[in-house]
Formats: structure tokens, sequence, C-alpha cells
């Protein structure tokens, strides 16, 4: 393949790009003015670290009263994932970080796809071409051998020419930087054969374009910014502030990889991963706030975030104690009405599907009892799809007991079934934990030959069919008082059986 290639603008006066981290702290003055942005590529869905680095600009950008805009990346056309893109943009809605501007959403830079931006990378390339040629492999072709080239029609790329001189730039997070980059690498690709720009030069024509102010993304692009920052000197912009955040690893300080199923977005929805739970533990492990604290939700991280608190080290994360962070959100989940209103919905869906045919009493469906459920059960789980397995399905669905698992337990089975049904009448459908377990230990007390927790055995057994679980206290406020009737009296009706 022959290349035709094009070197910097000789005319264009060097610019300064000495950026400041006092750029950030003014932004809080400067309403409006900030604009940022997340450019993933649709060859992939998004995983944490993509997240990560969307959360930290939509989170810069509500700070400042700026806007946040998704940009999809997807000039790379032979590794686009069917579906990525819609799903890119779901992930970051059902994450609580939606973009103002974005491909679905649309805004005043439209569009929002780099594919369908081709004539301005075309524009910059060319204005760039007509300075001059050259290439990396035929780097000294004459002006008119290059033409020749071009009028057979020989496919070629664009390449940027790197030359030495440049100049130093201050990351708002990594402080002064300077890669002398053409001393280590090759000219760069800027515009393929297939008329599609690299990133190098697209990212840089759509931050112009698109009048971003801040770019904050991920310290692997670190080293190629002072390549960027010579395109801008070349074209004659001014470049935008760069901060370029330390990478999010493992606990043990390697790299996440995409080959790690369980670190994308659509894997924790799937497993039933509260969104603000998983923006809690990716930044409570991070840092630029002005404390680190587990349970901060969206507008809590946003009036805490403080840019000058970003340090260089590397956020180690550890999964193992997402099941903490989410047990802390589900319940405050709870104690509020209208997001407990829909924790019901989705459980009853869940119940649905989980247990539709053995369900024998559709009043375990009905709002009022799902809702008693989560607050008593508030702060003992971590998730909600918890309540639909094996483990909580006495809630839905009478258990299975027979007369020789009773009678394992106490001969007077009976007896006690009596004195649980006296209580129930007794209270009048007024049922609390704290006087139930109170009333239970006097009850067990009237059994002639069974201790007290053989009592609670039996009890759990009548209400659960399970050997463990919440407490029988707790089990029975939860089922109600005609429930826990049906369920005790089945102990009458085995003793007098066996």
């Amino acid at each position: 393949m022959t290349l035709r290639c094009f070197r910097c603008l000789s005319a264009v006066r060097n610019l300064p790009v000495q950026l400041q981290l006092s750029d950030t702290r003014r932004c809080s003055t400067a309403q409006g003015d900030v604009r940022v942005r997340f450019a993933p590529s649709p060859t992939g869905f998004l995983h944490l670290g993509g997240l990560r680095t969307a959360l930290y600009n939509y989170i810069f950008a509500k700070k400042y009263g700026g806007s946040f805009i998704l940009r999809l990346e997807d000039t790379d056309q032979s590794r686009l994932v069917p579906g990525a893109a819609e799903s890119i943009e779901d992930m970051l809605e059902w994450a609580g970080v939606p973009p103002d501007e974005s491909p679905r959403r649309g805004g005043s830079v439209r569009p929002y796809l780099q594919s369908q931006r081709l004539d301005l990378y075309r524009q910059a390339a060319q204005r760039l071409v007509e300075d001059d040629t050259y290439d990396n492999r035929c780097r000294h072709l004459r002006a008119g051998q290059t033409q020749e080239k071009l009028a057979q029609g020989v496919p070629h790329v664009i390449r940027f020419r790197l030359d030495p001189g440049v100049e130093p730039f201050q990351d708002l997070i990594f402080g002064r930087n300077h890669h002398e980059v053409a001393q280590v690498e090759g000219d760069p690709v800027v515009m393929k054969a297939d008329g599609f720009p690299t990133y190098h030069l697209a990212n840089v024509v759509d931050d112009h374009h698109m009048r971003i102010s801040h770019v904050l993304r991920g310290s692997e692009w670190l080293i190629s910014t002072s390549k960027h920052l010579l395109m801008y000197r070349a074209l004659g912009w001014q470049p935008p502030a760069f901060g370029h955040l330390p990478l999010l690893m493992n606990k043990d300080g390697t790299k996440l990889s995409k080959r790690q199923g369980d670190i994308f977005i659509q894997s924790f929805q799937r497993d039933g991963v509260l969104p603000e739970a998983l923006l809690d533990i990716t930044t409570n492990c991070g840092s630029g706030f002005n404390t680190n604290r587990i349970g901060r939700r969206v507008d809590e991280l946003i009036s805490e975030f403080n840019p000058s608190k970003i340090t260089t080290h590397s956020a180690l994360l550890d999964l193992d104690k997402l099941p903490e962070f989410n047990r802390i959100h589900l319940q405050r989940r709870i104690e509020d009405e209208e997001q407990c209103r829909l924790l019901v919905k989705d459980l009853q869906a869940q119940v649905r599907q989980t247990c539709t045919a053995e369900i024998q009493e559709e009043e375990v469906l009905h709002e009022d009892y799902i809702r008693r459920v989560l607050r008593l059960r508030k702060g003992h789980i971590s998730s909600l799809k918890e309540l639909a397995s094996p483990a909580y399905s006495y809630l839905w669905v009478r258990p299975s007991v027979s007369s020789q698992q009773v009678a394992a337990l106490t001969p007077e089975a009976q007896h006690i079934a009596f004195l649980v049904l006296k209580l129930i009448a007794q209270r009048d459908g007024e049922l609390a934990v704290d006087l139930l377990t109170k009333d239970l230990k006097t009850l067990a007390k009237q059994a002639k030959a069974t201790k007290y927790s053989d009592v609670m055995k039996l009890l759990r057994l009548a209400l659960s069919g399970l050997q463990q679980g919440p407490s029988v206290a707790e089990m029975m406020v939860s089922l109600g008082p005609a429930e826990i009737s049906h369920r005790v009296q089945k102990l009458v009706l085995l003793s007098e059986t066996s």
C-alpha cells in the first residue's frame, strides 16, 4: 500500500497549552461553560472501567453546571458489535448517569456517531495535507511522485508527521507532562484507506467541534496527549484541559479484563445489583471526594466531589464487598416510599416468574404483604433476588411438612399448636416482632416435655418447612395471622393422623 501523508502546518504559530488545576476550580464560577464527554467504542459492551470514566465525567459536569456528552467512536467498522451502541446508552441511563447529549437524545452538535461525521475529519485532514506531503515509509516522496500515485488510484492512508519539540502540558491529575513522541513513535495514521479516521484525529476534531472544555479519560491515554496537542497546534485550535484518571484495578493490583464476564454492567444488572451500589463501590475505592464513606448516592457524590483530591494511584476494586454496598443501598430504597413501591412491583414480578404454579394464596402478591416483608428483611438481605430464592419460598408457598418430621421434634405438637392459635386470637391481628418474641418464650414454658429450642424448631418447620432463616417471630409477622393459623392448624391434623 502506498501512503499519502502530511506534516503539521508550519504557518500555525505555537499555541499555549499550559493547563492549570485552577481551570477546574474556576468551573464553579463559569456555569454552563463546562462540557465533558464519554466516548466509548461500540466494539463491546459497557464494563466497570468504562462506567467509572463516565461517572467521573458526569459528576464533573453536574458539579460545575455543565453538560455531559455521550459520543460513540464507531470508526473501527470491522470490530463493531451488534447492539453494543444501544446497550451502552441503556446502561448509562440504568446506572443513573444519563447523558445530556447523545445519539439517542440528540443535541446542538449532532450527530454523536463518528461514522456520521466523516466530512469533518476529511476537511481537517485536507487542511493539513494542503500544506505539504511526506510519508513514513514514503516520507521523502516528492510531491509529483505522490500525485502520480494518487492519479493511478493507489489506495492510501494519511499520516500525521510527528516533529520534535513537543511542549509540556499540565495534566489536571498527573501534573506537568512531556512525551517526546517523535523520538519513540512512527508517524501515526490519521485517515485510513477506507476513508475513516483513526482515534487520534477523530477525537481531536470532535472535541473541538463539540466545544469540549475538559477531557477526563483513563491514564492509558496520557502518553498520547502530546501527540494530540501537536494536532491541535497544527489545526490552529485551542485544546481543552486534560485530566487522566488513574486506572481501576482488581484488588490484587491486576488489570480489570473484559474476559472477566462479571465486569460488564449488564451482568450486574441481571444479578440484582443496584446501580447506586455500583457507583458507590467504584468511587469508594478511588479518590476525588472530600470524604470516603459507604452509602453515597449520585447527588451526594456530586456534592462531595473535589477534583483536586484525585490522586495518581490506581483504584483497587474489591468486588467481594459489593453485597455489603448493595445491602446498604437496598435498605435506603426500602425506607423511601416511592422507591419501595417500585421494589414491590419488581419483587411481585420475580415471585410470579419463580413460584406462580405453587402459590396457593394470591394475598402473598398484594402490595401490603410484600411491603411488610421488605420492611422486616430490611438490612438483612443484600439483593431483592434473595427473596425469590428457595430460602424464602415459605413467604410465597405453603411448605410441605410430614408427620415424621413433627414427631421427631416433640410428642406435644398438637398442644403447642393450640397454644399458638390461642396466642394469635388474643393478639387480634396486632403482631410485632418484639412482643411475639416474649410471648413465644412464655408459651414454650407451657410445654411439659419440650424444651424452648425444640418448640422454636417445631414452629419454624410448620411456618417455613426450613431449619434456619429469620426468627420465628419475624416469620409470623411476615405471614400474618390468617396464614399463621392455616399453617399451624396443619400441625393439629398431622398429630391426629400420626
